[in-house]
């Protein structure tokens, strides 16, 4: 029994000392490889295009990562502050800007496809001496309270009286053979994509009246 014992013992020495051999022996592969694996990648400098955007009546030529939005190229390469970043996924509204007359969110297009178009951001439609009618009726109706919105509200507010001038329908448009009314319905309706967080909306919507000549 003594002798089985002791032999047990030596068995497990022994099997310690080769397992601990083995590990000293493979750790330097083993760190090397992980060394190596570690090891950054090169740097490569991401692609750029050359795009020429007009924007206010003004051409700007810009080389841009073509993965830019057209918000952040107005926002960071040509300091328009004014058209806000607010959701970054097209549902706030605050974004929008009109190219070529339409209304649009320019956080869910890309600069590049913006080429050839006719931009124009809160900053081309006045000035603070020269205000477009927007912007003035916004002010008379207090259509603002924070103001984080109120760009692209009116924007948006200035381009969608012009798709009911053009007759182009709405999902509240009683007859779709027949040029759309101007009126507190269709307004809502159209202005339903532009939220605002301050809950504005019936000066909002006084302020659209009064541009478009409707009686509220």
């Amino acid at each position: 029994m003594t002798e089985f014992d002791l032999t047990r013992r030596q068995l497990l020495k022994v099997s310690a000392a080769a397992a601990s051999s083995a590990v000293v022996a493979t750790r330097p592969a083993t760190e090397a490889g992980a060394a190596t694996s570690a090891a950054p990648a090169q740097a490569t400098q991401p692609a750029t295009v050359n795009v020429l955007l007009r924007v206010n009546g003004t051409d700007h030529q810009l080389m841009l990562d073509p993965r830019t939005t057209l918000l952040d190229a107005l926002r960071e390469r040509l300091h328009l502050t004014g058209s806000k970043k607010g959701c970054d996924q097209g549902q706030c509204g605050a974004c929008t800007v009109i190219v070529d007359g339409r209304r649009i969110l320019s956080c869910l297009t890309l600069a590049v496809m913006q080429e050839g178009h006719d931009i124009t951001t809160i900053e081309g439609l006045g000035t603070p001496k020269n205000l477009h009618p927007m912007q003035a009726a916004f002010v008379k109706h207090d259509g603002f309270q924070c103001g984080f919105c109120t760009p692209g509200q009116i924007c948006s507010a200035v381009a969608m009286l012009e798709e009911v001038r053009a007759g182009i329908p709405s999902h509240v448009t009683a007859d779709l053979n027949r040029k759309p009314e101007a009126g507190n319905a269709e307004f809502r309706e159209r202005m339903s994509g532009n939220l605002c967080r301050c809950g504005a909306y019936s000066n909002i919507q006084e302020a659209i009246a009064e541009v478009a000549g409707v009686q509220r």
